[in-house]
């Protein structure tokens, strides 16, 4: 499907609020989905330009670095053929709280990547 990434860069900010009005203002992205805390830190957003769509959250200590999002089918097989190739374990596999699958390596120099089930979108959710 068109609306459907299955490869999404995610970023994280210290001021979530802030980096949805900066993106929206300054580069034209719309907001498809967020999620705050009561006290207002984001917690997940996913904001998109065209047929592309980011995801970013709120940066704390343990899982501040930007990275990619990779939509897979069979998130345990993945991650065994992940592990075995010698990627280092960040965390998971987990479920998560909406029902999702998810874990979350490096690659050998560094780089982060999260691969999931949930499949983020150019288009509003229908319960948004």
């Amino acid at each position: 499907m068109a609306d459907t990434p299955t490869i999404v860069p995610y970023l994280s900010y210290k001021d979530g609020k802030a980096a949805i009005a900066f993106l929206e203002n300054a580069f034209g992205f719309k907001t498809v989905l967020s999620q705050f805390e009561e006290d207002g830190t984001l917690l997940h957003a996913e904001m998109a330009y065209g047929k592309g769509v980011i995801l970013m959250g709120t940066a704390d200590l343990a899982r501040g670095t930007p990275g990619i999002y990779v939509v897979v089918e069979d998130v345990t097989a993945h991650h065994a053929r992940a592990m075995a190739a010698g990627a280092t374990l960040v965390y998971g596999p987990e479920r998560t709280s909406w029902g999702t699958e998810r874990y979350r390596v490096t690659d050998p120099e560094g780089q982060e990547w999260t691969f999931g089930t949930y499949q983020p979108s150019t288009a509003p959710p229908d319960w948004a």
